[in-house]
Protein backbone atom coordinates (compact mmCIF):
# COMPACT_ATOMS: atom_id res chain seq x y z
CA UNK A 1 0.00 0.00 0.00
CA UNK A 2 1.22 3.51 -0.67
CA UNK A 3 2.38 5.44 2.84
CA UNK A 4 3.73 8.85 1.95
CA UNK A 5 5.72 10.53 5.14
CA UNK A 6 3.20 10.83 7.42
CA UNK A 7 2.19 14.27 9.39
CA UNK A 8 2.57 12.64 12.54
CA UNK A 9 6.37 12.00 11.68
CA UNK A 10 6.38 15.17 11.21
CA UNK A 11 5.02 16.47 14.39
CA UNK A 12 7.41 14.03 16.79
CA UNK A 13 10.23 14.94 15.50
CA UNK A 14 9.35 18.71 15.51
CA UNK A 15 8.25 18.35 18.69
CA UNK A 16 11.21 16.81 20.18
CA UNK A 17 13.10 19.91 18.86
CA UNK A 18 10.83 22.12 20.18
CA UNK A 19 12.11 21.08 24.19
CA UNK A 20 15.95 22.07 22.48
CA UNK A 21 15.25 25.18 21.36
CA UNK A 22 14.68 28.70 23.37
CA UNK A 23 11.28 30.37 23.27
CA UNK A 24 10.75 33.78 23.37
CA UNK A 25 8.19 34.96 26.10
CA UNK A 26 6.11 36.46 23.36
CA UNK A 27 5.84 32.66 21.79
CA UNK A 28 5.78 30.73 25.14
CA UNK A 29 2.83 33.14 26.09
CA UNK A 30 0.92 32.48 22.60
CA UNK A 31 -2.05 29.09 22.73
CA UNK A 32 -0.62 26.94 19.92
CA UNK A 33 2.88 27.23 20.73
CA UNK A 34 2.79 26.17 24.51
CA UNK A 35 0.56 23.31 23.34
CA UNK A 36 3.38 21.92 21.19
CA UNK A 37 5.56 22.82 23.99
CA UNK A 38 3.96 20.69 26.57
CA UNK A 39 3.39 17.87 23.70
CA UNK A 40 6.71 17.71 23.07
CA UNK A 41 7.80 17.62 26.86
CA UNK A 42 5.95 14.82 27.00
CA UNK A 43 7.19 13.28 23.75
CA UNK A 44 10.89 13.95 24.81
CA UNK A 45 10.21 12.21 27.99
CA UNK A 46 9.01 8.59 26.18
CA UNK A 47 12.21 8.94 23.60
CA UNK A 48 14.89 9.42 25.86
CA UNK A 49 13.54 7.22 29.24
CA UNK A 50 13.98 4.21 29.58
CA UNK A 51 11.59 1.29 28.87
CA UNK A 52 11.22 -1.52 26.05
CA UNK A 53 9.81 -0.63 22.63
CA UNK A 54 6.49 -1.54 23.43
CA UNK A 55 6.60 0.37 26.46
CA UNK A 56 7.36 3.32 24.52
CA UNK A 57 4.74 2.58 21.83
CA UNK A 58 1.78 2.30 24.53
CA UNK A 59 2.85 6.15 25.94
CA UNK A 60 3.61 7.22 22.49
CA UNK A 61 0.17 5.80 21.62
CA UNK A 62 -1.15 8.08 24.81
CA UNK A 63 0.66 11.02 23.86
CA UNK A 64 -1.12 10.65 20.19
CA UNK A 65 -4.23 10.33 21.46
CA UNK A 66 -4.06 13.47 23.90
CA UNK A 67 -2.59 16.14 21.30
CA UNK A 68 -4.16 14.81 17.92
CA UNK A 69 -7.12 14.12 16.82
CA UNK A 70 -6.83 10.67 14.81
CA UNK A 71 -10.40 9.87 14.77
CA UNK A 72 -11.10 13.13 13.06
CA UNK A 73 -8.42 12.95 10.55
CA UNK A 74 -8.74 9.01 10.08
CA UNK A 75 -12.30 10.09 8.67
CA UNK A 76 -10.93 12.78 6.98
CA UNK A 77 -8.59 10.85 5.18
CA UNK A 78 -10.59 8.51 3.98
CA UNK A 79 -12.86 10.65 2.40
CA UNK A 80 -15.56 9.73 0.74
CA UNK A 81 -15.14 6.43 1.57
CA UNK A 82 -15.96 7.10 4.82
CA UNK A 83 -19.89 7.12 4.08
CA UNK A 84 -19.87 4.09 1.41
CA UNK A 85 -18.20 2.21 4.83
CA UNK A 86 -20.19 0.36 7.19
CA UNK A 87 -19.95 0.99 11.04
CA UNK A 88 -17.86 -2.62 11.03
CA UNK A 89 -15.36 -1.18 8.51
CA UNK A 90 -15.56 2.39 10.06
CA UNK A 91 -14.30 1.09 13.41
CA UNK A 92 -11.32 -0.97 11.95
CA UNK A 93 -10.17 1.37 9.75
CA UNK A 94 -10.14 4.04 12.59
CA UNK A 95 -8.67 1.33 14.58
CA UNK A 96 -5.45 0.83 12.14
CA UNK A 97 -4.96 4.40 11.20
CA UNK A 98 -3.95 4.81 15.08
CA UNK A 99 -1.77 1.73 15.03
CA UNK A 100 -0.59 3.12 11.22
CA UNK A 101 0.73 6.38 13.11
CA UNK A 102 2.27 4.68 16.04
CA UNK A 103 3.97 2.12 14.36
CA UNK A 104 5.82 4.66 11.81
CA UNK A 105 6.69 6.33 14.29
CA UNK A 106 8.29 4.23 15.99
CA UNK A 107 10.40 2.64 13.55
CA UNK A 108 11.86 6.47 13.05
CA UNK A 109 12.63 7.17 16.29
CA UNK A 110 16.29 6.66 15.96
CA UNK A 111 16.25 9.67 12.98
CA UNK A 112 15.60 12.22 15.20
CA UNK A 113 18.83 13.34 16.73
CA UNK A 114 19.90 16.88 15.95
CA UNK A 115 17.15 18.19 15.16
CA UNK A 116 16.57 22.25 15.52
CA UNK A 117 12.88 23.60 15.66
CA UNK A 118 12.47 27.43 14.94
CA UNK A 119 8.81 28.89 15.87
CA UNK A 120 7.53 31.77 13.90
CA UNK A 121 3.82 33.20 13.71
CA UNK A 122 0.80 31.76 15.15
CA UNK A 123 -2.11 33.47 13.45
CA UNK A 124 -6.23 32.40 13.57
CA UNK A 125 -7.54 31.27 10.43
CA UNK A 126 -11.85 31.05 10.76
CA UNK A 127 -11.69 28.62 13.44
CA UNK A 128 -8.45 27.23 13.28
CA UNK A 129 -4.92 28.58 14.63
CA UNK A 130 -1.95 28.10 12.88
CA UNK A 131 1.95 28.15 14.12
CA UNK A 132 4.55 28.24 11.37
CA UNK A 133 7.76 26.72 12.13
CA UNK A 134 10.98 25.54 10.56
CA UNK A 135 12.28 22.03 10.93
CA UNK A 136 15.96 21.41 9.99
CA UNK A 137 17.14 17.93 10.12
CA UNK A 138 21.06 16.92 9.91
CA UNK A 139 21.98 16.70 5.73
CA UNK A 140 18.46 17.61 4.91
CA UNK A 141 17.44 21.07 3.72
CA UNK A 142 15.33 23.13 5.94
CA UNK A 143 11.39 22.41 6.13
CA UNK A 144 8.83 24.79 6.62
CA UNK A 145 6.09 23.38 8.45
CA UNK A 146 2.67 24.57 9.66
CA UNK A 147 0.56 23.35 12.61
CA UNK A 148 -2.96 23.59 12.27
CA UNK A 149 -4.70 23.36 15.39
CA UNK A 150 -8.40 23.83 16.15
CA UNK A 151 -10.29 22.84 19.10
CA UNK A 152 -12.27 19.51 19.07
CA UNK A 153 -14.72 18.41 22.09
CA UNK A 154 -13.21 21.52 24.66
CA UNK A 155 -9.68 20.74 23.76
CA UNK A 156 -6.83 21.99 21.22
CA UNK A 157 -6.18 19.36 18.96
CA UNK A 158 -3.43 18.78 16.23
CA UNK A 159 -5.61 18.17 13.04
CA UNK A 160 -2.91 18.89 10.17
CA UNK A 161 0.40 19.36 8.99
CA UNK A 162 1.37 21.72 5.93
CA UNK A 163 5.16 20.98 4.91
CA UNK A 164 6.20 23.39 2.21
CA UNK A 165 2.45 23.94 1.80
CA UNK A 166 1.37 21.03 0.92
CA UNK A 167 -1.34 19.01 3.82
CA UNK A 168 -0.29 16.08 4.76
CA UNK A 169 -3.47 14.73 5.45
CA UNK A 170 -4.67 15.55 2.08
CA UNK A 171 -1.71 14.04 0.51
CA UNK A 172 -2.76 10.72 3.05
CA UNK A 173 -6.57 11.00 1.55
CA UNK A 174 -5.21 11.26 -1.85
CA UNK A 175 -2.95 7.86 -1.04
CA UNK A 176 -5.74 6.24 0.19
CA UNK A 177 -8.29 7.29 -2.64
CA UNK A 178 -5.53 6.25 -5.27
CA UNK A 179 -5.02 2.68 -3.36
CA UNK A 180 -8.90 2.44 -3.38
CA UNK A 181 -9.13 3.14 -7.05
CA UNK A 182 -6.55 0.20 -7.82
CA UNK A 183 -8.57 -1.93 -5.77
CA UNK A 184 -12.14 -1.78 -6.92
CA UNK A 185 -12.92 0.77 -4.21
CA UNK A 186 -12.77 -2.13 -1.69
CA UNK A 187 -12.82 -0.48 1.57
CA UNK A 188 -11.65 -4.17 3.22
CA UNK A 189 -9.03 -4.54 1.19
CA UNK A 190 -7.42 -1.32 2.38
CA UNK A 191 -8.25 -2.34 5.88
CA UNK A 192 -6.09 -5.38 5.09
CA UNK A 193 -3.13 -3.78 3.59
CA UNK A 194 -2.84 -1.69 6.69
CA UNK A 195 -3.33 -4.58 8.84
CA UNK A 196 -0.51 -6.10 7.10
CA UNK A 197 1.70 -3.11 7.09
CA UNK A 198 1.36 -3.02 10.90
CA UNK A 199 1.95 -6.63 11.32
CA UNK A 200 5.54 -6.11 9.11
CA UNK A 201 6.84 -3.44 11.66
CA UNK A 202 5.72 -5.65 14.43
Amino acid sequence: MPHRRHFLILFLSGALAFVLTPQSATEAADRGVAFVKDSGDRLVAVVNGPGSLQEKRRQLTQILDRTVDVDGVARFCLGRFWRQATPDQQKRFVELFHQVLVTNITAKLGEYQGVKFTVGRSRQQDEEEIVSTIVERPNNPPTAVDWVLAQVGGDLKIIDVVAEGTSLRLTQRSDYASYLAHNNNNIDALINAMRQQVAQAS
